[in-house]
């Protein structure tokens, strides 16, 4: 304990720092993808690394320590989109993407893919992160979100349906040929 301040400092735990280094970015790109502006994600980022500090070293030793921080991620989205409350103005930078000849176009898929997700409920959004932008199986994504493989399924089926009909996100998917 500091005898000034009266704080007790807690040592890191071993490892924090380098899953912090190695995966932040990945963890950053999932919640802008679940939230759809940069400063919530970093809200939601920190939020869940704060969570499961306390539980590192049982993380580690479970070896899934990203797992449990994205499971964190998308409880806290879902809490944070129950309460229906917005009232910061999303602005900031966008994540990076593959290179696109026309930076127009790079603008344009990326207001077409956020507009898309904004439209999905908010599970079906948070699977669509965890399956297809996250990379993780059904079984992970059913762990992260606390359901059955097969709402993930139906969960996935939906938003994919709402996907293939949003405005401006066909056209990005077929090279801007429409269907």
């Amino acid at each position: 304990m500091d005898t000034l301040t009266g704080v007790e400092h807690l040592a890191e735990p071993d490892g924090f720092r380098d899953f912090v280094e190695a995966r932040s970015s990945a963890l950053l790109r999932s919640g802008w993808l679940l939230t759809g502006d940069w400063t919530s994600a970093e809200d939601l980022v920190q939020t869940a690394l704060a969570a499961a500090w306390p539980r590192w070293s049982d993380l580690r030793r479970q070896d899934a320590p990203e797992l449990y921080v994205r499971k964190i991620m998308v409880n806290t989205f879902l809490r944070w989109r129950q309460r229906r409350w917005n009232g910061e103005i999303a602005t900031g930078r966008l994540p990076e993407s593959p290179a696109y000849t026309d930076v127009f176009a790079q603008v344009d898929a990326r207001q077409s893919l956020l507009a898309a997700l904004d439209r999905l409920p908010a599970r079906q959004r948070a699977v669509v992160v965890l399956r297809y932008f996250a990379d993780q199986t059904e079984s992970q994504t059913a762990a992260a979100m606390g359901c059955s493989v097969g709402a993930v399924k139906s969960h996935a089926s939906k938003a994919l349906a709402r996907l293939r009909d949003a405005p401006g996100l066909s056209e990005l998917m077929t090279g801007g040929v429409a269907s």
